[in-house]
């Protein structure tokens, strides 16, 4: 009977090979050394599950209201994982928060006055919901603490600015001059265009210094917190987008008044925000 035999070529587990001290191997014996020895490496070095990153929103119910967000921040990245902050209850919210990359303020109601000192007006402002406010203030500190990228669309931009200690105008069509309607009647969105102002965090994402959004909203930015400021505005001056100040060494903050999520996604003023948002998310290490 022949007896087959086998050379061993120079490969990835010669070394290991010659602690048999032998020139030549039964085939059988090669095969078996060398599946032992695959292995035994990849048990040394297991391949990392990828785990997708994830967000809390701080409002995503009822599910045919605030569904455009989640959609928007999938047509990014389709594994995003997202948490409804609001349906948790404030404190067990900031526990779930610890295990999340990234905070998206969405829209909504209005802010309750009276947390930048003012009197409500029911004629002119929504009635309060101060679980709401309480939930996204306590979210927004600890974030910022937390030091988590922060997204803020719409009433996020303006609770964001009311937390960091600024003001917001009542009602656009009776408290502010302007010619430029940023929601119709019936809360029904608006067309309209903004300008970027060059060397800002949102002229960095979106590579335009000027575009057309869809926005729905009465109120807006009076008083710019200290640690703001403002990086993209509407044909009447309002305040559109901001930044944090010193925007390039802080972590990533960034507020739109307008709705990114109900926009054209190609749009430089939607999806490009939204894949940022992520980026930044992703960067984030969670234990």
């Amino acid at each position: 009977m022949f007896r087959f035999t086998f050379a061993y070529p120079t490969f990835y587990y010669k070394k290991d090979l010659e602690i048999f001290n032998m020139k030549k191997l039964p085939i059988s014996l090669l095969i078996f050394v060398i599946l032992f020895l695959t292995v035994f490496y990849s048990c040394q070095n297991p391949v990392r599950e990828i785990k997708p990153v994830r967000i809390a929103i701080s409002k995503a119910t009822p599910v045919d209201k605030y569904q455009h967000y989640i959609n928007w921040l999938k047509s990014a990245d389709s594994l995003v994982e997202t948490v409804d902050m609001y349906s948790l209850g404030i404190d067990s919210a900031l526990i779930v928060l610890k295990s999340c990359q990234g905070l998206l303020l969405t829209g909504g109601e209005d802010v309750n006055p009276a947390l930048y000192n003012q009197v409500l007006d029911t004629l002119k402002c929504d009635l309060p919901n101060d679980y709401r406010d309480s939930l996204e203030m306590a979210l927004i500190n600890a974030a910022v603490e937390g030091q988590l990228p922060i997204m803020a669309i719409c009433r996020g931009l303006q609770i964001l600015n009311v937390c960091f200690g600024g003001s917001l105008i009542f009602d656009i069509p009776t408290d502010y001059d302007t010619a430029v309607a940023h929601r119709y009647p019936g809360y029904v969105a608006s067309e309209h265009t903004v300008t970027v102002l060059p060397g800002t965090l949102l002229a960095d994402i979106s590579l335009v210094n000027e575009g057309t959004v869809k926005s729905n909203h009465h109120q807006g930015i009076d008083d710019m917190a200290e640690t703001l400021s403002g990086i993209a505005f509407s044909d009447d001056g309002l305040i559109e987008s901001v930044q944090r100040v010193n925007y390039r060494n802080n972590p990533f903050l960034l507020g739109v008044q307008w709705h990114p999520e109900r926009m054209d996604y190609e749009n430089p003023l939607s999806g490009k925000l939204a894949k940022r948002f992520l980026s930044e998310a992703k960067k984030i290490k969670i234990e």
